[in-house]
């Protein structure tokens, strides 16, 4: 009798874990994720790895969502990333670089923005987005909730077998659908601060640039000399911290390796992690150089695009000369304001690097392409940072 009992309660529990994905199969009605091994699809839901479903930007199964420790500043926008593989493949660990994806792999970022209170014009197409760190309101499940976010574009990475290929689509006005956009596009937005203060202007007008092809591989390069374009967010020290996944909290490289995605990890005390740059409580140092890596490495680094200035700004960099301590630039011009060293301890303001944060016009500003704004926060840590690292520079003449 008891064995029956146990045997019913048993399957009354499988029943109950099966509806909910049944359910939610449903729900999505999407066709199974479309590895698209050439070509260049004209919609984004021909990848079938996110789609708008009854107001929601829903992930397909097998879709994993991911974030960063410290993300890249793309002119305030909020970003939902994620990662799918093929059946029976997962990635290989790597300690320093980006994680070695099996050819079939798509990786997608949204780009997009909580919406203000009052944020629709009168001609009904949404001008005004959120200046806002608040991601607490944007999810639907695992995915965003259109009631409250408008999208902007999305970004997709597929490995294919002759390398990565990067392909944009923006976001239509009804949010329905997002197309290719190889040439990208400029769109006028006004982000909108929850309050007027401490520097922040209630209104900013500025133009959000989705690049275009050629322009995403001038970041996604690891190596200048190929030029051949790779992932930068998913490596293992941006990526190893905890997500609040649809059934509970856990550690991204742990989630990874549990679906499948991931082999060949360490033990996570063995992993290194990039601090958030936003976490007050976390050293300052740790932070102001997570900030660099994810923002400047990608092209500050011994075989980045910027391999010629003798500067970089990765994660590991000595804090010396090569990280631009009393290193003065390798060409003068107008990105140098007149300043004599990338860093001058104690310093800031008479400091090329954060003088470049600050620009936003072409030739001076840094990053080169990425952002139409100045990221204030960003640069008020680099300055903090700056002013309290020890040491002189000697200026000769």
């Amino acid at each position: 009798m008891q064995s029956k009992l146990v045997k019913i309660t048993l399957a009354r529990i499988g029943l109950l874990l099966f509806v909910p994905l049944w359910l939610s199969a449903c729900q999505r009605g999407m066709a199974p994720v479309a590895f698209h091994a050439d070509g260049r699809p004209a919609k984004l839901s021909d990848w079938h790895v996110v789609e708008v479903h009854d107001g929601k930007l829903e992930l397909n199964q097998g879709v994993v969502p991911y974030d960063l420790n410290t993300p890249l500043f793309t002119d305030y926008a909020h970003k939902l990333r994620t990662i799918w593989m093929p059946k029976g493949v997962s990635a290989k660990y790597e300690p320093v670089d980006t994680l070695d994806f099996p050819v079939g792999t798509v990786i997608s970022k949204t780009f997009y923005y909580p919406r203000p209170d009052k944020g629709r014009t009168g001609d009904g197409k949404f001008t005004d987005v959120a200046r806002t760190d608040d991601y607490s309101h944007d999810f639907a499940g695992q995915g965003l909730d259109l009631s409250r976010v408008h999208l902007i574009e999305t970004r997709i990475l597929v490995h294919r077998k002759d390398g990565w290929a990067a392909i944009p689509y923006v976001w239509n006005d009804a949010q329905t659908e997002a197309t290719l956009a190889r040439t990208g596009a400029v769109l006028p937005l006004t982000l909108v601060a929850a309050a007027d203060g401490a520097g922040v202007p209630a209104r900013e007008d500025f133009n959000y640039v989705v690049p275009d092809e050629s322009q995403c591989a001038s970041c996604h390069a690891q190596d200048w000399i190929d030029r051949k374009v790779h992932p930068i967010g998913p490596k293992a020290r941006h990526i190893n911290k905890d997500y609040r996944y649809a059934d509970g909290e856990q550690n991204q490289l742990e989630h990874l390796i549990q679906v499948g995605y991931l082999s060949g990890a360490p033990a996570l005390d063995k992993i290194p992690r990039d601090a958030n740059w936003a976490d007050a409580k976390a050293p300052l140092d740790a932070r102001a150089r997570a900030y660099l890596d994810i923002n400047c490495g990608h092209c500050h680094n011994p075989h980045g695009a910027a391999n010629t200035t003798g500067l970089s700004l990765i994660y590991g960099t000595p804090e010396d000369h090569r990280l631009g301590i009393c290193k003065p630039p390798t060409a003068a011009g107008q990105g140098t304001g007149d300043h004599f060293f990338d860093i001058v301890p104690g310093k800031p303001d008479d400091s090329i690097i954060p003088y470049r944060l600050s620009s936003t016009e072409p030739g001076t500003m840094m990053p080169e392409i990425g952002r139409s704004t100045v990221h204030r926060e960003g640069v008020a840590l680099i300055k903090a940072w700056i002013a309290a690292l020890p040491g002189t520079c000697v200026v000769l003449h």
